[in-house]
């Protein structure tokens, strides 16, 4: 059973409030909680590690996917591989995502390792949540690694959101794209606190024709650390595009490496970094309209992150 703590979780995690339609597998406390399937979609449990397999049928269209994780247990700690295959020419929405509830004073962590790969022509949408709460002084920690393969004329986008109450993450992509390919990543962090967050792309453009297209945007506050490390291999004649905008408040830090290598002489890369505070004007705009300082700054933050 799933109780009001779990419930809400799930919400801020996966928008769920209650079973989702569409295949599913919900993971609670290491454990599967419930699971359920289609003519389309079947999802095998491993038996060599924890963790599942996805399989998607060639052709399939107009489905979606919850894979939702949910920790209500203080201590307990878990890595987790879930492995996608999709079919030739289909297309689907996957819902991902961890919650961590933690009211006791042990660290409670979850590493999970997704695994993708795409056939000819298949199409996904993928988005993943990450979200703390509770009230003890145990850490919340989140490790979330993607790994992508996409076959010929592929596309994947992957929108990835750290909401709050992270106290420590690692969060690792790696792409590699075969001719036509394209991945599309779209990333926001908040991190406040003494919070740390590291994010590292790796995208290898082998094919011709391939692209990538990676933004990130976060805001870091109080005496939280971010690092952004985006590298993008143009390995063949393909496009690619890597950007970091972050908002830096209070004493909070943040280190960005966007870097690019043109391994053929068609590889037309990019890269773009812009760190700063919140402008002044925007404040005063905000605050002419009767909103205080802080009321102001919530607001434009939120501006920016969404």
């Amino acid at each position: 059973m799933i109780d009001q703590i779990e419930k809400n979780l799930l919400k801020e995690i996966a928008d769920l409030h209650g079973i989702p339609e569409g295949a599913y597998n919900i993971r609670k406390n290491g454990q599967t909680e419930s699971r359920s399937e289609n003519a389309n979609v079947t999802i095998v449990t491993k038996t060599d590690k924890p963790g599942i397999d996805i399989y998607v049928k060639p052709g399939t269209t107009k489905q979606s996917i919850h894979i939702p994780v949910i920790i209500s247990k203080s201590g307990l700690e878990e890595v987790v591989y879930n492995d996608f295959h999709i079919g030739q020419d289909a297309e689907v929405v996957i819902i991902a995502g961890c919650g961590i509830h933690n009211s006791g004073a042990c660290a409670s962590k979850h590493d999970g390792i997704h695994t993708f790969y795409l056939e000819k022509n298949a199409k996904v949408t993928y988005v993943e949540k990450h979200y703390g709460d509770g009230e003890g002084t145990g850490e919340k920690i989140m490790n979330p690694q993607t790994i992508l393969y996409l076959g010929e004329n592929a596309y994947l986008e992957m929108n990835t959101t750290q909401i709050k109450g992270v106290d420590s993450t690692d969060r690792i992509t790696k792409a590699t794209l075969e001719a036509g390919a394209s991945v599309v990543v779209s990333e926001k962090i908040m991190t406040h606190g003494k919070q740390y967050a590291r994010t590292e792309f790796q995208v290898d453009l082998n094919g011709e024709g391939s692209s990538a297209h990676v933004v990130s945007r976060s805001v870091a506050k109080d005496q939280s650390h971010q690092i952004f490390d985006s590298l993008i291999n143009g390995n063949s004649k393909c496009a690619g595009h890597t950007e970091c905008d972050a908002i830096v408040m209070d004493d909070a830090t943040v280190s960005a490496i966007p870097r690019i290598n043109a391994n053929n002489v068609e590889a037309a890369l990019v890269h773009e970094a812009v760190i700063g505070k919140i402008a002044g004007e925007q404040l005063i705009k905000f605050m002419t309209l009767g909103l205080s300082e802080k009321e102001a700054e919530e607001q434009i933050v939120s501006g920016f992150l969404k």
